[in-house]
């Protein structure tokens, strides 16, 4: 019993899409992206969309079909728009600078930090205060993002570290004198 998923992936113009004994590639104008594909999914690409099946029903492979098909549209966003992830450096004295390739990072250590991104990640450090994550894949970019974030996340009584521009950091009360 073969189920297919209920929206298909359409494809932009300039995307191509290459299968080969369960691997896909998607290519674009922001990169190219590649990623295996488990045994119990079928993919098929007709008239500029790309379908998700199933062989059967059990809840493994459910699981696997909405996550696999999610894993492709994220791909195709990827290659065509790229995801970016913004983030504040704050405290005193807190900045970033590119050295090259290299993030620099003072963060109230006796050392700088030096961190070197990985292939298809891109850094900017505009005003020193401010890290900016892009890349197409979705997955590399938060990673990475998250790793610079642990270098100094923030702390609950000062919200002093390394924050995502949207996050909301709850500060606690500090001890009052009796």
């Amino acid at each position: 019993m073969s189920k297919v998923g209920k929206n298909p992936i359409t494809l932009p113009a300039g995307v191509k899409v290459a299968l080969d004994k369960g691997r896909i590639s998607i290519q674009g104008p922001k990169g190219s992206l590649t990623r295996e594909i488990p045994s119990d999914i079928q993919i098929k690409v007709a008239d500029g969309k790309i379908e998700v099946t199933r062989g059967n029903d059990s809840n493994y492979v459910r699981a696997l079909h909405g996550t696999t098909r999610s894993l492709l549209a994220n791909m195709v966003q990827g290659v065509t728009q790229g995801y970016n992830k913004e983030m504040s450096l704050v405290g005193v004295g807190y900045r970033a600078e590119l050295l090259g390739e290299r993030l620099n990072l003072q963060l109230g250590y006796s050392h700088p930090i030096v961190f070197l991104p990985p292939p298809g990640i891109k850094l900017e450090a505009p005003g020193g205060v401010k890290i900016l994550v892009s890349g197409s894949d979705k997955e590399l970019v938060g990673l990475v993002a998250a790793k610079i974030r642990s270098f100094r996340p923030p702390e609950p009584y000062k919200g002093k570290g390394i924050r995502y521009t949207d996050e909301h950091v709850r500060k606690k009360a500090g001890k009052t004198a009796a």
